[in-house]
């Protein structure tokens, strides 16, 4: 890879409606385009637009894709309650991170 190229970048997150509310775990290499998509529910008729699953309340970032694949499908097998311990261990009060994403 060149030095001048971008390095290579993969988040596995989590999106909800609510403080321990609906979640959906996804996979992405562009959070903030993704982001903006479930929040202006651009994904019509999808999970995340039915529940209105806007919050970003939980990512993690990942260099090499097969990792990250790895990652959402273990959390997407995860209990509820493990997946809401993954959140307020980072994120606690359950804020939007999109703020912090986005600028």
């Amino acid at each position: 890879m060149d030095a001048s190229e971008p390095e290579d970048r993969f988040f596995v997150y989590l999106v909800t409606n609510r403080p321990r509310g609906v979640f959906y775990v996804g996979i992405t290499s562009d959070l903030v385009k993704r982001v903006w998509q479930h929040r202006t529910h651009q994904l019509k008729r999808s999970f995340t637009d039915r529940y209105n699953l806007e919050r970003l309340v939980w990512v993690e970032q990942y260099r090499d894709v097969n990792v990250a694949i790895r990652r959402e499908k273990l959390i997407k097998r995860w209990r509820r309650e493990w997946k809401i311990d993954l959140v307020e261990k980072s994120n606690p009060d359950w804020r939007d991170l999109w703020e912090e994403i986005c600028f």
